[in-house]
């Protein structure tokens, strides 16, 4: 797909001469600089913030309006007058936060967010006809609008709904009381997470600018027979220099092997019309394998600078060690070692993956999977590839599914045919996320298609038959539906 053009990409962000520099020195785009940049200034900020204005020391308005303001220039640093979008969206639904009943907040705020966010991708890409692989104000918008719709399900699961009527993990996230400005503001535009995310739940950010975060998960663990007297006072140090390190590994992937196995390579005459089917199979491997870098770098990043101002604790594990994990956005040993799409799934983007299963997936009463993949290609933006990746990941998910229900018990009577067969699912896994997730850095309908004719549409056909021949077992959709004490006390009725 041939480049756009400089000319037709506006200016949009305000980085120094320095990383002007930086960004022609290196050949990357200048926001793309500018994000690095943010990102490695937000991390010693957060580290300032965790020791210079702890709980103990400064009160949670103070901490709410510091980490407000430094978000709000991470935000106008990196993209300019667009990062009006941002305030403009925040600004809305902290009016329908206000002024919609409980029974309906959630409803507004889901389509005036999900519809604002659609209007931007839609301008960015065919009006002002932004960069195809560039970092821009969408990115933080997305996160937001996750933020902006999870705070209004949990007000309403709060506010408008009976307890009985929750799940145990609805009542734990239920906000009781709507939150102040400012809180709203801090929530939402905190310069931890607005650049890159993650998206989190509001009670756990609160109890983090209230000091109360990480003493509530210590207090879930007998420490008296652990031979503790008080309390200990875990440090995120050594996860933040583990996930850094992790960071430096992914960039360095990013500027080799990124830029060896660039996406066109997909697309070229070589590939298409010259290489024999195993030879694409193996190339397109490769190619979605050297495209995961700059994720990795981003997300494990930002998790990273949230550790660092004290946030993502999420308790200890069987071992006594201490977890920061409760923001981490993907877990690369899972992923790469996936034996299923659904374990691979799990593992890419967790955050976003809670989020689509928390506002679609739980409460939709029909076609929750289909819903849940559209919702997540809407919020991804209108490239025709997104749609493209997740309308066959609804094939491969069900296909998948089916596969794995009629036959993964004859494979667990010994330990040599469960070798055998993780070795197999765990090949099989990985060619067909390479297959499905193509169209989404491809983006266009042309290269797409060109790509699925090249590799004869095999995975399409291999999942349908699955489908119409093989028999699918109904106790996954079932499973879904949370369940609520109103159910629970149905069933023992029954």
């Amino acid at each position: 797909m041939a480049a756009r053009p400089p000319s037709s990409r506006p200016p949009r962000t305000t980085g120094s001469t320095c990383l002007h520099a930086l960004s022609e020195l290196l050949g990357i785009p200048l926001d793309q600089v500018n994000f690095v940049a943010c990102q490695l200034f937000a991390l010693f900020a957060a580290f300032w913030f965790r020791i210079y204005l702890s709980p103990g020391k400064t009160s949670p308005d103070v901490r709410h309006a510091l980490v407000t303001i430094f978000g709000i220039y991470f935000v106008i640093f990196c993209f300019g007058w667009y990062s009006v979008h941002l305030f403009v969206l925040v600004l809305m639904c902290y009016g329908i936060m206000v002024t919609a009943s409980v029974s309906s907040i959630h409803r507004y705020t889901f389509f005036v967010a999900m519809g604002y966010l659609t209007i931007c991708h839609i301008s960015r890409i065919y009006i002002f006809h932004y960069g195809i692989l560039t970092t821009d104000f969408s990115g933080p918008l997305m996160i937001v609008t996750q933020k902006i719709t999870t705070l209004a399900f949990q007000v309403h699961d709060g506010l408008g709904r009976r307890a009985e009527d929750l799940s145990a993990e609805q009542q734990r996230l239920a906000v009781k009381v709507k939150p102040s400005f400012l809180e709203y503001l801090s929530y939402l535009l905190n310069f931890m997470s607005v650049i890159a995310g993650p998206c989190n739940n509001f009670k756990d950010y609160i109890a983090f600018i209230e000091g109360r975060h990480i003493h509530a998960k210590l207090l879930e663990v007998n420490w008296k027979q652990r031979g503790f007297h008080n309390l200990p006072e875990p440090s995120p140090t050594g996860a933040v220099i583990h996930k850094l390190c992790m960071t430096l590994v992914s960039l360095l992937l990013f500027l080799t092997l990124t830029k060896t196995f660039p996406v066109t390579c997909l697309v070229d005459d070589w590939f298409v019309h010259k290489a024999n089917f195993l030879t694409r199979l193996c190339y397109l491997y490769i190619v979605m394998q050297a495209s995961k870098p700059k994720y990795y770098f981003a997300w494990t990043l930002a998790d990273a600078v949230n550790n660092a101002a004290g946030f993502g604790f999420s308790g200890v594990d069987k071992n006594g060690n201490f977890c920061w994990d409760l923001l981490s956005n993907l877990n690369i040993w899972k992923i790469e070692t996936a034996t299923s799409f659904k374990m691979y799934l799990e593992n890419w983007n967790i955050q976003t993956a809670t989020w689509l299963k928390r506002v679609c997936y739980e409460r939709v009463p029909w076609y929750p999977t289909v819903l849940t993949f559209f919702l997540s290609a809407l919020w991804h933006g209108v490239y025709p590839g997104y749609y493209f990746t997740f309308l066959t990941g609804i094939l491969v998910t069900v296909a998948a599914r089916t596969v794995r229900n009629n036959y993964r018990h004859c494979f667990l009577s010994s330990r040599a045919l469960k070798v055998v067969y993780d070795v197999v699912t765990w090949a099989v896994t990985q060619l067909a996320v390479s297959y499905t997730v193509a169209p989404f850095v491809l983006l266009a309908v042309e290269p797409t298609i060109s790509l699925y004719k090249s590799m004869y549409f095999y995975l399409h056909i291999i999942s349908l038959l699955i489908i119409l021949f093989l028999p699918i077992k109904p106790h996954a959709h079932i499973q879904r539906q949370p369940q609520t004490l109103n159910s629970v006390n149905k069933k023992k009725k029954d």
